[in-house]
């Protein structure tokens, strides 16, 4: 079957609020106040007192593994709705994450993500867990961070920037928010020349359509 349009889409950073998840694990861990730990942040968090990688790696794990920060991260404002509508389009959504990045954890951060996905409800066909973003197949992806997009960009993909403070320094396209996103997808599938559908009879818009239809019957 034709997958037509395929776009990859991130998760931290992108559909989900790393940042804010992440700002509440590391205030109690540290136990300084969340209030003391800023949105300008760089991609390594040097900002908020976090000493190298390895004490990343500590806290993302503990994050991960212990604050279930997968299971209850805020998603960005209206990331469900527009991946909806571009789904409804014939745009197939293609998660993909590095979320396996913990060892020893893969069972959790699995769950967690799907959990998260289904509660959110954001819609998409495939999702791979991986870190090499360049070797997955998508006509156009959505990313965060400053090494994919350019890693995805030498190989001559197409990439939305989605903006945060750590990433200013890669040039655009660049979207602030998923309406943004959406606009930008829906006038890159025109350019490649793929067909777009309509809303298929019979579902109801937005991302409660699935709870909803499940809760009648």
């Amino acid at each position: 079957m034709s997958q037509g349009f395929i776009l990859g889409v991130d998760l931290d950073g992108v559909c989900g609020d790393y940042t804010s998840a992440f700002r509440t694990v590391v205030a109690k861990e540290l136990d300084v106040d969340p209030e003391t730990l800023g949105d300008a942040r760089s991609w390594d968090f040097a900002e908020w007192g976090i000493e190298g990688p390895e004490e990343f790696d500590r806290l993302h794990r503990k994050a991960v593994l212990e604050h279930r920060m997968f299971r209850h991260m805020p998603a960005f404002p209206g990331v469900a709705e527009s991946l909806w509508r571009l789904s409804d389009a014939g745009v197939w959504i293609r998660i993909i994450t590095h979320r396996l990045y913990v060892n020893w954890g893969h069972a959790i951060a699995v769950a967690d993500t799907v959990a998260w996905l289904d509660d959110t409800g954001i819609p998409y066909r495939d999702i791979c867990f991986l870190g090499a973003k360049p070797e997955v197949d998508a006509d156009c992806y959505v990313d965060d961070a400053v090494h994919n997009v350019v890693a995805l960009r030498e190989a001559g993909n197409h990439v939305i920037v989605y903006d945060a403070p750590y990433n200013r320094s890669v040039e655009g396209p660049r979207a602030t928010s998923w309406g943004e996103v959406e606009s930008m997808v829906l006038d890159r599938v025109a350019e490649t020349g793929v067909g777009i559908q309509s809303q298929l009879p019979g579902l109801d818009a937005g991302p409660e359509r699935l709870t909803r239809r499940v809760s009648l019957h």
